[in-house]
């Protein structure tokens, strides 16, 4: 007996999704809840579980197709393999066997096919021309039912023959072959791949923000001396009692929700014509996935402590390398922090992540000089930016928000004071 396997429900709202991959093949054994297949949707590539223990039986639908909510993905079969394994090919059955037709008669090669001329057999047919004539018919390459005769009777002559021959056009030279093509350099290959569902609306969501918010972008740096040292003291003991790496982004997330609690406009969004302001600060922190960048959501970063919100953005970055992130968890996030500097990006202008209204930037990490107190000294600096809605926000407010940041960083004992 045989049990489909359906589209779950994916999310509020998402009724369908592409089929992104089959993780097992008609004829393998499957296990209850292992997986068998990945749906990609608009924010998370989901795997499908068998619901039942068996063999995998006949697929529904082909990668890359799109599937509503409820729709037979496929088939599970009981037994162990073996049974479920596809039938081989039917043979092809022997064609019957052709009565051969009796083939036409050959035409005549020296006469070029002329007895099936209309009127053959008059005046101008091979058998009424004299051998000369007929020589030179063939000579010429003329055909003599369209050579006017001048013999007796109105016989054609051979006078006709070359008569006609120099009348006649001469023949189109036949084209030149075209030259072979040459052939592909080496490594000049192309290879087209259909976007998948998520970046499809990667793309969407980026383009509607462009048009939508009027975007503007400030700069500034920050001095990383506080926060290296503080990590190269304490990360061991860190590690140790909290069971994850003191990474930098904890301290970023952590002053940013102290410097939204100051500036609340970085925290809101335009709705209408009204503007919402949030009494918390939930985080979305971008991450790369194979699918490409997805944005999970840190609920209530601002009540957290920087072990917890490590604890959480490491969670996320591993589950979302497995493509396992929940969808509930991309939902939702009042702003967004993008860390481009591990990846070695020195400066950008991060786009906004509708319906938000600012978007903070990170960067590498690089030694540069700068005056401090009147000396030139080489520090670890990082280029800060942020990406705001100006119909919401203000330069000034963009500005006193990442300065309060850059206060935090520079200084990490104000995060521990709250201050």
């Amino acid at each position: 007996m045989a049990t489909e396997v359906t589209v779950p429900v994916l999310g509020e709202s998402i009724t369908e999704a592409t089929l992104g991959e089959w993780l097992k093949q008609p004829g393998d054994p499957v296990a209850v809840d292992e997986p068998i297949a990945s749906l990609e949707t608009d924010k998370v590539s989901v795997e499908v579980p068998s619901p039942v223990a068996g063999v995998m039986g006949q697929h529904a639908v082909a990668v890359g197709d799109t599937v509503q909510v409820g729709a037979m993905l496929a088939t599970i079969d009981s037994g162990d393999g073996a049974a479920a394994a596809p039938a081989p090919a039917p043979t092809k059955a022997p064609e019957p066997a052709v009565t051969a037709t009796p083939a036409a008669p050959a035409k005549d090669e020296s006469g070029a096919g002329y007895g099936d001329q209309p009127g053959a057999g008059t005046s101008d047919s091979p058998a009424a021309l004299s051998p000369s004539v007929r020589r030179a018919v063939l000579e010429h390459g003329v055909d003599p039912g369209t050579v006017k005769g001048t013999g007796r009777d109105g016989r054609i002559t051979k006078e006709d023959v070359t008569a006609a021959a120099s009348s006649k056009p001469a023949p189109a030279a036949a084209p030149a072959p075209a030259p072979a093509a040459a052939p592909a350099a080496s490594g000049r290959g192309e290879e087209r791949v259909r976007m998948t569902r998520l970046r499809q609306t990667i793309a969407k969501r980026l383009k509607e923000a462009q048009n939508t918010a009027a975007m503007l972008t400030t700069f500034n740096d920050v001095d990383m001396t506080a926060v290296i040292e503080a990590r190269a003291k304490y990360k061991d003991l860190f590690e140790k009692k909290h069971g994850v790496r003191l990474g930098f982004m904890g301290f970023f997330v952590k002053a940013a929700t102290m410097a939204l609690r100051d500036i609340p406009s970085v925290n809101a969004s335009i709705d209408g014509d009204d503007i919402v302001y949030h009494d918390y600060a939930d985080i979305s922190v971008a991450v790369s996935s194979p699918g490409g960048l997805v944005v999970p959501v840190i609920r209530d970063a601002d009540q957290m402590s920087v072990a917890t919100i490590e604890k959480t953005i490491g969670d996320f970055g591993k589950r979302a390398k497995d493509g396992a992130l929940k969808m509930d968890e991309m939902k939702g996030g009042t702003f967004t922090i993008s860390n481009g500097g591990v990846f070695g990006s020195l400066m950008s202008t991060p786009i906004i992540n509708p319906p938000q209204s600012a978007v903070l930037g990170l960067h590498r990490i690089e030694e540069r000089p700068v005056v401090v107190n009147g000396q030139i000294v080489i520090r670890p600096m990082m280029y800060l930016a942020l990406s705001y809605d100006h119909r919401l926000i203000d330069g000034r407010e963009a500005v006193t928000f990442l300065v309060a940041l850059k206060n935090a960083i520079e200084d990490p004992t104000r995060i521990l004071i709250d201050l």
